[in-house]
């Protein structure tokens, strides 16, 4: 077993693409399994690319016998809300079933080490503002509760199996690399600060702003944007923790700083310098009012503080749409 060799499950993904460099800064070899049905095989630039789904046993068996990785980190989901609610027997099928399975792999493979993704939507409405990681978790979509379920299997193979586990609670992932090697690409795309860098960009018609009588200082919803170089950040010093014999722990990531979706246009058009058409529309099925993260135990555990700000997310996308023309 090679302790600088890691798998990044999902790892030509975003989040898990950005880690990779971030981990191979840090002398790491980022091993990257992925089945590219969201994942961009160009994005993988630090290390392998071993195709494969989290589904399929006998080729995960075949790559941890290949690379004998000290840890996992798994980032292979579908994550988009509204898809999860349309279509929750393939949320289940991939984001419960595969990590099930990996599991299984990782254990027979002797590794204790494991890093998952997780997501601020496992504690469903806030019952409290900013939320640590002791907030209730009551899911209120099958997204949600797919990452949940996992987090409480997680917890049993601690208890268990001996499997050592950090969870990281995200909340809005944003931003790009800022030499623009990689960056936010989805398809289609859904997150609120592509849709407004390409609305500025006159690639799509406009924004829509859904909801405007929320209970916030401007009536839109407030939500945490941490750049995807902090979370990167985070999982590398996750790795280091769990290699080094921390103890399993769940942990926030945000930066502890609520915007709205008004402040967010504001702060694309101020970067861009090109204000775009915004249509206010109703509010969506299964929005959050605010989510906004508490993040000082991941200070206290992983020393993770984050180092780029609202201008800086926007400024590193806008780079990367501007340069990109794959969108």
């Amino acid at each position: 077993m090679s302790e600088k060799t890691v798998l990044v499950v999902g790892g030509a993904g975003y989040i898990g693409s950005h880690t990779c460099l971030q981990l191979a800064s840090q002398g790491y070899e980022p091993v990257v399994y992925d089945n590219l049905s969201n994942g961009h095989g160009e994005f993988v630039k630090w290390g392998p690319l071993e195709q494969g789904d989290i589904r399929d046993r006998q080729r995960l068996d075949e790559v941890f016998a290949k690379y004998r990785p000290a840890a996992v980190l798994h980032f292979a989901a579908l994550i988009e809300v509204g898809e999860s609610v349309k279509n929750p027997a393939g949320f289940y099928d991939n984001n419960v079933v595969g990590s099930l399975t990996l599991l299984s792999a990782a254990l027979s493979a002797g590794i204790t080490s494991f890093v998952f993704s997780s997501t601020c939507a496992t504690y469903g409405l806030p019952e409290r503002v900013p939320m640590d990681e002791t907030h209730g978790q009551a899911p209120i979509n099958p997204y949600g509760r797919s990452k949940w379920i996992i987090e409480q299997v997680l917890k049993d193979y601690g208890t268990y199996k001996d499997m050592r586990s950090v969870i990281l609670r995200y909340f809005n992932a944003a931003g790009a690399d800022f030499e623009g090697r990689i960056g936010e690409w989805h398809t289609p795309e859904t997150h609120a600060i592509p849709l407004a860098i390409e609305a500025a960009l006159g690639r799509r018609a406009g924004f829509k702003v859904f909801g405007t009588d929320y209970e916030t200082r401007d009536g839109t919803c407030v939500r945490d944007y941490i750049h995807v170089l902090d979370l990167a950040d985070a999982h590398v010093r996750a790795v280091d923790y769990l290699l080094g014999g921390g103890e399993s722990v769940a942990l926030n990531l945000g930066t502890g700083t609520g915007t709205t979706v008004k402040e967010l246009i504001g702060t694309i058009a101020d970067v861009s310098g090109r204000p775009f058409p915004t249509e206010y529309v109703g509010r969506r099925e299964g929005d959050s009012t605010t989510l906004v993260a508490n993040n000082d135990k991941a200070r206290q555990v992983l020393g993770w503080v984050p180092r780029y700000d609202l201008t800086d997310i926007i400024r590193s996308a806008w780079g990367w749409h501007t340069r990109t023309n794959q969108h």
